[in-house]
């Protein structure tokens, strides 16, 4: 499907808003004079539209009647009033929600009947156009309209969908887990510093070392622990670090830090 004149308007445009819409411009999807964005600071939307070359917008009605397809990107406590507010704009177009916590069923209690509505936690690797996309398998949109958001969307993201009673598990799963990573980078690379290496160098080749596993592993379709073990050799280094690990509670701490953001939002 050709999007490039597909015309994409965001309601919101805050860090995760701006994240989706550097991928639709880094990747070229579309083209930036065909992207559209309100928000309530219009002196920092206009910066943040100049420094893109997309449209800034008055207000969410606006955008929406001059969209294709429409990304609601603001708070969740907003999300009501605004869609509300520009119901009639919004009225058989596509509306891809970014929104947290804020389902189908809550977009039905809004809006009722009668919208084409989907709703995703996306994360931050968007931006550069290695995202995923967690969506709602329950959604209003027709079968042109997912093509659309599929077409569009699925150029800077991969998308996987999940029943309403997992969504929450599969976003904290994509979108708050790169903090994790970030904070293994940041270590790992302490690690490195403390032993000799420069920053610069042990920030070259963590990152790296990291996408080059995580690619390997995918495209292999091995077990992760297969791979680990290939990694140890008898009585060798790499075994001894991974004893290390274990001794320090590395795989509880991650387990333990996804039982805990569920609990915190259990108790939203």
């Amino acid at each position: 499907m050709d999007v490039r004149d597909k015309k994409v308007g965001f309601i919101g445009f805050g860090s995760m808003a701006g994240a989706i819409c550097d991928g639709l411009l880094l990747k070229e999807v579309v083209d930036p004079a065909n992207i559209y964005a309100c928000a309530r600071d219009m002196d920092r939307l206009r910066a943040k539209c100049e420094s893109r070359g997309i449209n800034a917008c008055a207000s969410a009605d606006q955008t929406a009647a001059a969209s294709d397809i429409v990304v609601i990107g603001v708070l969740p406590q907003q999300v009501e009033a605004v869609v509300k507010g520009a119901a009639e704009s919004l009225r058989g177009k596509p509306v891809f929600s970014i929104a947290a916590g804020i389902d189908y069923a809550r977009y039905v209690s809004y809006l009722g009947e009668g919208f084409n509505h989907i709703s995703t936690i996306p994360n931050t690797p968007i931006a550069v156009g290695e995202g995923i996309i967690v969506a709602e398998a329950t959604h209003s949109l027709t079968e042109n309209q997912l093509a659309l958001f599929e077409g569009i969307f699925g150029q800077i993201a991969k998308i996987e969908y999940f029943s309403s009673e997992l969504l929450s598990l599969g976003g904290t799963g994509a979108g708050c887990a790169p903090a994790f990573v970030d904070v293994f980078i940041e270590a790992l690379a302490d690690g490195l510093v403390k032993n000799g290496m420069s920053r610069a160098q042990a920030y070259s080749i963590v990152p790296q070392m990291i996408m080059g596993t995580a690619s390997y592993f995918m495209k292999s379709g091995r077990h992760p622990g297969e791979l680990k073990d290939a990694i140890c050799s008898p009585g060798g280094t790499t075994i001894v670090g991974i004893s290390a690990l274990e001794e320090t509670g590395f795989r509880h701490s991650l387990m333990y830090a996804i039982d805990k953001i569920m609990d915190k939002k259990h108790s939203l």
